[in-house]
């Protein structure tokens, strides 16, 4: 293991890159939990408020993501300094992500059915944090020869062509198959030709004048999110916990 991490984290320069992965997901977890013991009324924990605004931890975490990245961005990739500012940064992220559906509609979300766009972001971002870690290949790339490996016209066609399935799978509305799409070229070619979602680009674009596929997209894409909406928001749930009930308004 220790080779391993020496071979392939530490010689080209990404422990920085880990160390900042580590701290955004330990701290988004932690917050999570003193947030949910803060809603339950237990433990030690409590809101912060200065002159009777409450101070949302978004404010120390956009103050620590510049400190972070700024400083990294100083340091290198090498050397004490680096992972110290990889560290800051982190848990700055962590912080601002946790509350991404605050900034979004500018409005104290967190406990409703909006506030589940920030366990939303914060899981895409550590998926793709990792890809990036791991030094990710779209399949096939990684098992070229070294003969393979000069031609560099094959390996650089592949890469592209796969870039351009992820990109169409995401025009069509589905952001988790195009991220999957970057590692395996064939989740990207099955997105591809099946129907796009409603409201996507690709609907509005190519889908105005076609009513039976508009028709179709909107029925497959009711199908597909009852089969997983239960699932995704029991997952959901248990990461980020369970929102505020709708009060119905008279």
């Amino acid at each position: 293991m220790g080779h391993w991490l020496q071979r392939n984290i530490v010689e080209p320069g990404k422990l920085p890159l880990l160390l900042a992965l580590t701290a955004f997901v330990v701290t988004f977890l932690v917050t999570r939990l003193v947030t949910r013991l803060i809603r339950a009324g237990k433990g030690p924990f409590g809101n912060i408020s200065s002159g009777g605004v409450h101070i949302h931890h978004v404010v120390p975490g956009v103050v620590l993501s510049v400190i972070g990245g700024f400083g990294a961005v100083g340091s290198g990739r090498h050397g004490f300094g680096a992972a110290a500012c990889a560290v800051i940064f982190g848990i700055g992220a962590g912080l601002v992500l946790d509350e991404f559906a605050l900034i979004l509609h500018l409005d104290d979300v967190y406990w409703t059915e909006e506030g589940r766009k920030s366990v939303e972001v914060v899981v895409l971002t550590a998926a793709l944090v990792g890809l990036v870690l791991s030094g990710f290949s779209p399949f096939g790339v990684n098992d070229l020869s070294q003969d393979e490996l000069q031609d560099r016209a094959n390996v650089i066609s592949t890469v592209v062509v796969n870039f351009l399935f992820a990109l169409a799978v995401l025009g069509k509305g589905k952001a988790r198959m195009a991220i999957f799409s970057v590692i395996v070229p064939l989740v990207g070619l099955i997105g591809f030709v099946r129907l796009a979602r409603p409201g996507s680009p690709w609907a509005r674009r190519f889908y105005r004048r076609r009513p039976r596929a508009r028709a179709k997209s909107i029925l497959r894409a009711y199908r597909h999110d009852r089969r997983w909406a239960g699932p995704r928001r029991r997952l959901q749930d248990l990461i980020g916990g369970k929102p505020d009930p709708v009060v119905a308004r008279r």
